[in-house]
């Protein structure tokens, strides 16, 4: 079973691999992922062998708490939570601060020249200038004492802890202190004033609130970041509708979207978003699915056609059938597979763990043997002691933990912007060795279904060849014919009596009396009709398709699975990343060739049958190969799981989130180059915070422990040493929030593309009622063209009409109000 749980406490990396190791120590546990950054524990665990309770009691066993993952909606209540916890920590800086002021002054101030009270001067007064400094530092202990709580018990549970170097150092601190108060006490009441003198002058009260104040500084804006690392999942979880319009007994009702059932007739206008998952079954819209694919370009869709959650409709209006609701929706599948990415730890991280496990209980050695070894060397003990908390405070292990999953998280969420789901963080950094893109042909490489490429008619004109042809072929269900139907449009075809299929030849039937074939090479010489057969068109990867009247031959038809347009440049991208690109189809290899031809692509290997394709992808590893597998998801899963990185491009289905390590939502094979960016540019970050985490510690605790003070006089005060340690974590987080700023020059490319094809769907008809001669068709073309964007053919055809073409978004309301305006009605 994989269960979900929350942990609380932890402060560090030290603290994630302390509950790692105590929940692997339990029976039936076969893997625990712990992500700091979210809180969160993921276990997989035999049920028969242990539960829940015994999972949560190994970690309470540990010093820290821990409870299941609730099912609770994800709305907006968990930023206000975060928000509540970010508000209690700015309290307790402005509490911590408005103390130590005072502190700071009356401690330090005579050292820099400043006036201070008489009360505070000499020798005689030292008793009140020491408790003075006591009481100002006893309420930053007590708002930061989760420090102390958290740190003594987990280092009493055998798992020091960040917190646990922070509360010894200070603790250390203020105990001095309290120590010197009775010492001080002692020499006035003893007629030592040479120990009240020395005591007074080391106190060390100062030094204790001011690492707390700048520890729990550096942890508010770490905060801060760290909350801007989880903006795409937030921004992702607010798209959700909070409200859906249905029809039920004939009225519009508006109910609460989480109330929607599969089945419901849901209405969606212009302007509003789609509620839930479904299919179009009245109406026509442009739906922006930017939230889903990441492009930004509004998508044309009518009836039969199917509509996503959280997507928003530019203009039109529909009506649909509910599919799925709540957590089965396409956009709650990407939220989960983006948390779940977030939590999951990338190989590199588990290195960092292991280090983690082990580095607190070196430190606080290293603080031991600073100490003696100072009071041995200089036989001073506030030397010796300032040596020591300073190792303690700057070896914190912040920055070593939020190194890898800060990165991951902003990584992962920027992903989903783009519309690429990434679904674990091990994928992600094995995505950035990939040498090797191995492509499926159908759907990925080419746009997946036939359509017409040639027209070449003789003795007749293309469109009455065209109009013969769709007459017959729309009464078969062939691929072919229905690429034919979809180049005729609406073309008036005619009555064909006398229907014929002929099993693997082709069609036959009579047109005005005339015997109309239709068919392959085959079919043309059994009948006898004297046709040229076209050795051109085949080896382009094209299929012809004859036609005859009365025994003549009429023309030929070609068609063909075309490449998509992005896919040259996708590939040309690749192979300049150093990327071997290679083609898998079942496809015969004159139609491969083509295709490869076509796309760029180096190497092609055809007539590979679904079952084998897997094999190709196993022989590439063997040879050495890095490999990714990029296929529809559905008959490529065998490969695609065989694969390093299994990528299914243009599916949101649950096979293809099923089988692939990443997602792409929009069928385009740039995606796949982006994808591969993506993922170098996440592992080069975290090399980088890994590098900073490293060396700062390498670098710091030498210097704090004192390495340089006998030859340069150089010594780290544990107030610098606190700082240094709270701003790594913060420089850490923030140069993981870099990944924000990704961006592929892809998106240009993409853009050019996608507003080509937006000028070629961008054409809407509308029926119009009360135009009577080319007068009225005259005045509502003229109103039309006047629109900024709008290139309009007004006719009296069906009734009366408008064929407008856009080549910007122009709302279907303004076309509408043009038309109204000149005194005519709109239908529809």
């Amino acid at each position: 079973m994989n269960q979900k749980f929350c942990v609380t406490g932890m402060t560090c990396s030290a603290c994630s691999a302390h509950v790692e190791k105590s929940v692997r120590g339990v029976q039936g546990v076969s893997d625990v992922n712990v992500n700091l950054l979210l809180n969160s524990m993921t276990v997989d665990y035999d049920e028969s062998a242990t539960n829940a309770d015994e999972i949560i009691a190994a970690v309470k066993s540990g010093g820290y708490g821990a409870y299941i993952e609730g099912s609770e909606k994800k709305t907006a209540p968990s930023a206000t939570k975060d928000d509540s916890e970010l508000k209690s920590m700015k309290t307790r800086l402005i509490t911590s601060i408005c103390c130590l002021v005072p502190l700071m002054y009356i401690s330090m101030g005579h050292m820099m020249g400043l006036p201070l009270p008489h009360i505070f001067h000499g020798t005689e007064n030292a008793l009140i200038f020491a408790f003075t400094q006591l009481l100002l530092t006893l309420p930053v202990v007590f708002v930061n004492r989760k420090y102390f709580t958290v740190g003594f018990k987990t280092l009493f549970k055998g798992a020091p802890n960040m917190d646990t170097l922070i509360a010894i150092g200070s603790g250390a601190s203020l105990v001095y202190g309290i120590a010197a108060i009775y010492a001080i006490g002692y020499g006035l009441g003893h007629g030592r004033t040479d120990i009240a003198e020395e005591f007074a002058m080391n106190l060390y009260f100062e030094g204790a609130a001011m690492i707390l104040t700048l520890i729990t500084l550096g942890k508010f804006f770490e905060a801060r970041a760290k909350g801007k690392t989880s903006e795409a999942i937030e921004k992702l979880i607010d798209l959700t509708p909070k409200t859906a319009v249905v029809e039920r007994s004939g009225k519009e009702l508006t109910i609460p979207a989480e109330d929607l059932r599969a089945g419901d007739i849901a209405i969606v206008k212009a302007g509003t978003a789609v509620p839930a998952d479904g299919v179009i079954i009245e109406g026509n819209c442009a739906v922006d699915e930017s939230a889903i694919t990441g492009e930004s370009i509004a998508v044309e869709k009518t009836k039969d056609d199917k509509v996503t959650g959280a997507t928003i409709l530019k203009s039109g209006y529909i009506k649909f059938q509910v599919e799925k609701t709540g957590e089965d929706t396409t956009l709650s599948q990407i939220i989960r597979l983006v948390e779940e990415a977030a939590s999951s730890k990338a190989p590199i991280a588990k290195t960092a763990d292991k280090v983690s496990g082990i580095f607190v209980p070196i430190v606080i050695s290293i603080a031991i043997v600073t100490f003696i070894v100072w009071m041995i060397a200089s036989g001073e003990l506030s030397q010796a002691f300032t040596m020591a908390v300073s190792v303690l405070v700057i070896s914190c292990p912040c920055a070593l933990g939020l190194a890898t999953p800060t990165a991951i998280m902003v990584g992962t969420g920027q992903g989903a912007k783009n519309g690429i789901l990434i679904k674990s963080a091990e994928s992600l950094e094995t995505a950035h060795h990939i040498d090797t893109v191995v492509l499926d042909k159908t759907g990925t490489v080419t746009e997946g279904k036939p359509s017409v490429t040639d027209m070449l008619p003789n003795g007749t004109d293309e469109r009455e060849l065209l109009k013969k042809a769709a007459s017959i072929e729309r009464l078969s269900e062939h691929p072919l014919s229905v690429a034919i139907l979809e180049k005729a449009g609406d073309i008036e075809t005619y009555e064909v009596t006398g229907f014929e299929q002929i099993a693997g030849r082709g069609l036959k039937g009579l047109i005005n009396g005339k015997t109309i074939l239709a068919g392959n090479y085959k079919m043309m010489t059994e009948a006898g009709v004297d046709v040229p057969e076209d050795t051109e068109l085949a080896k382009a990867g094209k299929t012809a398709l004859y036609f005859a009247e009365d025994g003549k031959y009429i023309g030929t038809i070609a068609a063909a699975d075309t490449i998509k347009e992005g896919s040259p440049h996708a590939v040309k991208t690749l192979t300049d990343m150093g990327i071997d690109v290679i083609m898998l189809t079942g496809d015969n290899r004159v139609t491969a060739e083509a295709v490869k031809a076509q796309a760029g692509i180096k190497t092609a290997i055809a007539e590979v049958l679904p079952q084998d394709k897997e094999n190709e992808i196993r022989r590439l590893q063997q040879a050495g190969k890095k490999v990714a597998m990029v296929g529809d998801g559905i008959n490529d899963a065998p490969a695609l799981a065989r694969a390093d990185v299994g990528i299914a491009i243009g599916a949101g289905t649950d096979i293809a989130i099923e089988s692939a390590d990443i997602v792409l939502m929009k069928s385009d094979l740039n995606a796949v180059a982006t994808a591969v960016k993506l993922s170098r540019a996440v592992i080069k970050n975290i090399h980088e915070n890994l590098f900073w985490a490293f060396f700062y510690n390498v670098l710091g605790i030498p210097i704090a422990a004192g390495v340089l003070f006998p030859a340069f006089g150089i010594r780290l005060n544990p107030m610098i040493a606190a700082a240094a340690m709270s701003f790594s974590s913060v420089f850490v987080v923030s140069n993981a929030l870099r990944l924000r700023f990704f961006k592929d020059n892809n998106n240009k490319y993409n853009k050019k593309i996608n507003n080509k094809t937006e000028e070629s769907k961008m054409t809407k008809t509308i029926k119009i009622n009360g135009m009577m001669c080319s007068h009225c068709t005259g005045r509502v073309q003229e109103a039309l063209n006047k629109l900024d964007g709008v290139s309009a053919e007004v006719s009296l055809n069906n009734g009366g009409q408008a064929v407008v073409t856009l080549s910007k978004d122009v709302s279907d309301d303004v076309l509408y109000n043009a038309i109204k305006d000149v005194g005519y009605e709109v239908v529809a």
